[in-house]
């Protein structure tokens, strides 16, 4: 078979810098350089994008052997229908190495037509390192590279402010694009670089806060020979994703002038304020996989999957969502719902197998960021608690003792953590650990037996799933619950 290259594909176009794009791992190339490549061809974006290689060990030269070239398969669920998408990805130009060839690396600031810069390189990836000079060659973090290239570019362009770059982090790190700008002005200040060009880094360039979603498993090593089959061309870097897409970017109209993502049919929203939306993932995605964690375990499931598809966790789960966790959000029901059902879509994904086990880590602070929020402002809005989110607490203290029916549970989290649970299991009442879990503050960030009714449902809770299972334990929790 032939290798996978510009020669042997025909796939010759040759388009301008307009990107430079900061990582070259799995999710930038089924993420961001989809997106670039589905604008190139559905609206005419003309974007070539240069990649950097953001530290020493990397893909860069498995890139450049491919000419950028690389085929990304999309699988997955999509309004109940099952999807299946396959696309040879063209919009990567050339890969550099700045720890090989920093010249070359420097060089991106002379591009004429350069207008954006793209980055994931890890939520470490955006740090201060006061070692950093501007000298140094080439620079320890993605800050410090970024700031020496816009250093460049300010210079080169004797200040010109329409040579500014729009610059959209996707590090998965809340304010991102802020947090990067502070430590950007941070190397000015280290660096004793001119007012000038600090005035043009604010006026010129711009800063997008982002929000990006999608589930990226990457290279199917496991299965490459089956994919292989499908493609005329030998790829070393196939990349698989889920169908799911949503990337949300703090912007106005300037920014969707540049980029006309309205376009194409993905999921992407530029927007003044990207915190509701922040929000809405954060408590519908995040916790309802938190909330399903130990009740799913305790059940007998292993799987996302296999949670939703249960008659008896999906239904519980479903109703979590929809009953509890959307009516306390602000955003309109229709947009909550619409959202919530993608996300079930993406749970009931045959081609991702999410064991329960890997998402069980640290699922104390998980919950306390992921699902007391929701079931809190339940609480306040109703003046009652919810019934399932209440329910999954009592689980989440029972799945912390260790163990369950004889066996071990997947129990991850500091030392200090699992130490206090099994001494408040060393109690014989329920209500002596209800109370002794909930008023710690130091977890849940208020003491939680101030909550009317809190404690003595937990207490109760745990009884019945200790004495009764989970099924019939939350059907009897459910009826008394109801009738208080």
């Amino acid at each position: 078979m032939k290798r996978l290259n510009r020669e042997n594909t025909g796939i010759n176009k040759e388009l301008p810098i307009k990107v430079v794009q900061f990582g070259e791992g799995n999710f930038l190339r089924a993420f961001v350089d989809y997106v670039i490549d589905k604008l190139n061809e559905q609206a005419n974006f003309n974007a070539g994008v240069a990649v950097v290689q953001p530290i020493a060990s990397g893909m860069v030269s498995m890139l450049n052997e491919q000419d950028g070239l690389y085929n990304l398969f999309m699988r997955g669920i999509k309004n109940g229908k099952q999807i299946q998408e396959q696309r040879t990805i063209s919009c990567i130009q050339k890969g550099i190495n700045p720890y090989e060839n920093y010249a070359q690396y420097m060089a991106l600031a002379e591009e004429e037509q350069l207008q954006f810069v793209i980055s994931n390189t890890t939520e470490a990836g955006i740090s201060f390192d006061e070692k950093d000079t501007l000298e140094g060659v080439p620079h320890n973090s993605f800050p410090a590279k970024l700031t020496a290239i816009l250093y460049k570019r300010f210079q080169h362009f004797n200040g010109d402010n329409q040579k500014g770059l729009n610059i959209i982090p996707c590090e998965l790190i809340n304010h991102n694009a802020d947090t990067l700008k502070e430590i950007i002005l941070k190397y000015a200040e280290l660096w004793n670089l001119e007012k000038e060009f600090k005035d043009w880094l604010d006026q010129a360039n711009s800063f997008h806060n982002t929000l990006v979603d999608r589930i990226v498993p990457g290279y199917p090593k496991d299965d490459i020979e089956n994919y292989q089959k499908e493609l005329e061309f030998e790829d070393k870097l196939v990349v698989t994703a889920e169908v799911f897409l949503l990337w949300v970017i703090e912007g106005g109209k300037e920014l969707k002038q540049k980029i006309p993502f309205d376009k194409i049919d993905e999921n992407i929203l530029v927007v003044e304020d990207m915190q509701p939306y922040r929000t809405r993932k954060v408590r519908i995605l995040n916790g309802a996989h938190t909330t399903m964690v130990p009740f799913s375990l305790l059940y007998g499931n292993e799987t996302v999957k296999e949670t939703i598809d249960n008659s008896f966790t999906g239904e519980f789960i479903k109703e979590a969502v929809f009953e509890e966790i959307n009516s306390t959000l602000s955003l309109r029901k229709e947009e909550l719902e619409t959202f919530a059902s993608e996300v079930f879509d993406r749970f009931r994904n045959p081609f991702i197998k999410h064991q329960l086990t890997s998402i069980a880590l640290n699922s104390i602070s998980k919950f306390k960021v992921r699902v007391l929020p929701s079931l809190l402002a339940y609480q306040r809005k109703n003046n009652e608690l919810p019934l399932r989110l209440t329910y999954a607490m009592a689980c989440l203290i029972i799945f912390y003792r260790g163990q369950w029916e004889g066996k071990l549970l997947p129990v991850k989290d500091d030392a200090q953590i699992t130490d206090f649970f099994q001494r408040v299991w060393e109690q014989n009442s329920y209500k002596d650990i209800a109370r002794d879990v909930l008023q710690k503050k130091e977890y849940w960030g208020e003491d939680l037996t101030e909550i009317p009714g809190f404690k003595k449902n937990i207490a109760y809770a745990l009884e019945l799933i200790e004495n009764k299972g989970i099924e019939e334990g939350f059907l009897i929790f459910s009826e008394e619950l109801r009738v208080q």
